[in-house]
C-alpha cells in the first residue's frame, strides 16, 4: 500500500522536515529520473521541440523528440541529421534553468553519491564529481557499435558538432545551437560524417539502454562498483535518500531499492520530490518525506531556507 504524504501534511511543513534531515544527514544518496531534467527545462515537446525539429515534424508528423528518435529513417544521412541535433541540444547545451547547479550547492559539502537514469550529463556540467555518479542507462555523449561487436564506447562530441554545422546550424559562444536567419536547415549529413565501428565496420549507434545491444563499458562497470561500495560503507550513517523526478518506467533501478534500504537501514530517511508522483510505502511512512510539488521551485525554496539558516 502506498501513501501520498502531501495529501495529509502541508507541503511547506514537508520542506521544513527535509531541511532538517538534509542539514543533519551525514550521507546523501540522490536518485534522479527524467522528471529532474524536465524541471531543469529539458523538455522533449512543445516550444523546444518546434525550435529544433519543426522540419522533421512537418515531414513525418511526430510531435516530440522521443518519437523522432524511434522513426525508421530510410538513410543513415537523415538518421544522423536528426540524432546529431537531438544529442547536441540534450547533451552539449546547458539546461534552460540552473536547477542542477542549485542542487549541487545543497549537497556539495556532504558525503554524496548520485545514481541516475538520465543520459544528459547535467550532473557533471553542474560540478558534481564524476566519480560519485552512476549513469545506469548510458550517455548521449557516447557512441557504440550497433552490433555490438565489442564492449567499448566512443566520445561523439567532435563528430556531433560537425554534423549539426553541416546542416546549417551555428554554435554560439555559450554553446547554444541556433539557425541563422534566412537559412533552411538541411535534413541530411554528408556521408563522411556518418560514424562506423572502427573494428567491424557496422554503423555506430548511441550508448543508450533501449534494448539488448546496450554496451556496459569499463567506465560503466567502474561506476557501478563505486556505487555498491558506497552503499556498503555508509549504511550505518545518517542517510538521506533523495529521490528526484523518478517515475515508474524503471522503478527497480532507483525507487524500489531506495524504499528497501530506507526500511532496513536504521538511520535512513527517504525523501521524494515529484509533482504528481510523490509516494512511498506505508511501511516506511514514519521515515519518509513526500513532496508533491515542482522540483525546481522546491529546491529553490530549500536552498533559500538553508542559506538563511547559515547567515543567522
Amino acid at each position: 500500500m502506498l501513501f501520498k504524504m502531501s495529501e495529509t501534511i502541508n507541503i511547506s511543513n514537508c520542506i521544513d522536515d527535509l531541511q532538517y534531515v538534509l542539514e543533519n544527514a551525514e550521507t546523501v544518496i540522490i536518485g534522479a529520473g527524467a522528471g529532474l531534467s524536465t524541471a531543469a527545462g529539458f523538455t522533449y515537446s512543445g516550444t523546444r521541440f518546434d525550435k529544433y525539429f519543426s522540419d522533421f515534424s512537418n515531414k513525418y508528423n511526430f510531435k516530440n523528440m522521443y518519437s523522432g528518435g524511434f522513426y525508421p529513417y530510410e538513410t543513415l544521412n537523415e538518421y544522423w541529421a536528426y540524432w546529431s541535433r537531438y544529442i547536441y541540444i540534450n547533451r552539449y547545451m546547458n539546461p534552460p534553468n540552473p536547477l542542477y547547479n542549485k542542487l549541487y550547492e545543497l549537497i556539495k559539502d556532504k558525503d554524496y553519491f548520485v545514481i541516475t537514469t538520465n543520459v544528459d550529463h547535467c550532473f557533471q556540467k553542474a560540478g558534481f564529481d564524476r566519480k560519485r555518479l552512476y549513469y545506469t542507462q548510458g550517455d548521449y555523449g557516447l557512441c557504440q557499435c550497433s552490433e555490438p561487436c565489442h564492449e567499448e564506447t566512443y566520445d561523439n562530441s567532435e563528430i556531433v558538432c560537425k554534423m549539426v554545422k553541416s546542416q546549417g546550424f551555428k554554435i554560439a559562444a555559450d554553446g547554444s545551437l541556433y539557425l541563422p536567419d534566412n537559412i533552411t536547415a538541411k535534413m541530411l549529413v554528408p556521408d563522411e560524417f556518418i560514424p562506423y565501428c572502427p573494428k567491424c565496420g557496422k554503423p555506430m549507434s548511441m550508448n543508450l539502454r533501449a534494448d539488448g545491444t546496450f554496451v556496459e563499458d569499463e567506465g560503466w562497470h567502474q561506476a557501478a562498483d563505486r556505487y555498491e561500495l558506497f552503499l556498503r560503507s555508509h549504511h550505518n550513517t545518517k542517510v538521506l535518500f533523495l529521490e528526484l523526478g523518478v517515475g515508474y518506467n524503471t522503478p527497480s533501478i532507483i525507487k524500489y531499492p531506495f524504499w528497501k534500504m530506507t526500511d532496513k537501514w536504521c538511520n535512513a530517511t527517504y525523501a521524494c520530490i515529484n509533482k504528481g508522483e510523490a509516494f512511498a510505502p506505508e511501511e516506511i511512512r514514519k521515515k519518509s518525506i513526500c513532496i508533491n510539488a515542482d522540483i525546481y521551485e522546491t529546491i529553490n525554496i530549500l536552498k533559500g531556507m538553508i542559506n538563511k539558516t547559515k547567515e543567522s
